[in-house]
């Protein structure tokens, strides 16, 4: 469900508190809420934490009803789910929409969160942790590159040796699609080492290990030499299809005759991290299925 709006008359009252009472918020949820502008009293936005008053006091706050999506591996501080695509990390802004977000919330309250990201069309392993403490530690291990992340990717044409590419990305300030971004030696170190792993006909299943975490980073390395990924609706196309895409103008037919595919063929199946002085491993076989719609159904794939 996402950001939803509850209204409440209150009559001389600390709004703090009556956050903290009426609506279960913990004290650093309710003073966020007012710092990020989700609190107003008869119309006006609440700014002061120690303000009382009286009159309709309107909160933005998140409520989870998600997916009924369950994590594939849980610990006692975090859990990992293999994300489908299409399904969003987070509700877009205050928009009234589903997320991954909603299932994390559901099953173990407003403390859980999801530590890093993926593209929606992006599918595959994300870990969420189930409280602050595993949120703090599980970001900076992101932060110090401690969490090895691999993705596997199908790519248009034969691809038959490792490369390391090394292209700086910026954002693209000069495109009419703000969302893409652009290779640029003014832009940002960005590497990613592809691993060739099996051909397909006129495609190649790679292996991408990002040694950065650049927005597309991924999908705009492999457009650049030439192998963009399957079903890529912006990268690989021209600018008026990705425009028509991003307005929810294509159908699943022309996508596919467009890109190859009805969804972006890329997905993280592999992290490798140590927590409290535990080795994990975690892999997704969950890909395999999508491959085969795109290439036949009768197809074999090595084993990875």
């Amino acid at each position: 469900m996402g950001f939803i709006t509850k209204e409440f008359t209150i009559n001389n009252e600390k709004i703090l508190d009556f956050l903290v009472k009426k609506l279960g918020f913990s004290l650093r949820e309710a003073k966020r809420a007012i710092d990020r502008g989700r609190v107003s009293l008869n119309g006006k936005r609440i700014t002061e934490k120690s303000f009382r008053g009286s009159g309709n006091l309107k909160c933005i706050v998140f409520e989870p009803n998600g997916y009924g999506l369950k994590p594939i591996f849980e610990t006692t501080h975090f859990a990992i789910f293999d994300k489908p695509s299409g399904v969003a990390i987070h509700p877009k802004k205050l928009a009234n929409t589903k997320s991954l977000l909603d299932d994390v919330r559901k099953l173990w309250g407003n403390e859980a969160n999801l530590v890093h990201r993926l593209d929606k069309e992006t599918s595959g392993l994300v870990i969420a942790s189930k409280n602050k403490f595993a949120e703090s530690i599980l970001k900076k291990m992101f932060q110090d590159k401690e969490i090895k992340k691999h993705y596997l990717a199908l790519v248009r044409g034969n691809l038959d040796k490792e490369i390391t590419i090394k292209k700086n990305i910026e954002t693209n300030k000069d495109e009419n699609i703000k969302v893409k971004v652009k290779i640029s030696k003014t832009g940002k170190e960005a590497i990613t080492i592809v691993k060739p792993l099996q051909k397909l006909g006129n495609y190649t299943l790679v292996e991408c290990i990002p040694l950065t975490g650049r927005q597309h980073q991924i999908r705009v390395h492999l457009f650049s030499i030439g192998h963009p990924i399957v079903g890529d609706p912006l990268y690989g196309v021209d600018n008026k299809f990705a425009d028509r895409y991003l307005n929810k103008l294509i159908d699943i037919k022309e996508r596919i005759e467009i890109t190859g595919a009805s969804r972006l063929m890329l997905h993280a199946y592999k992290l490798e991290f140590e927590f409290m002085n535990n080795k994990y491993i975690i892999i997704s076989d969950s890909f395999e299925k999508e491959i085969k719609k795109v290439i036949s159904s009768t197809i074999t794939l090595s084993k990875i």
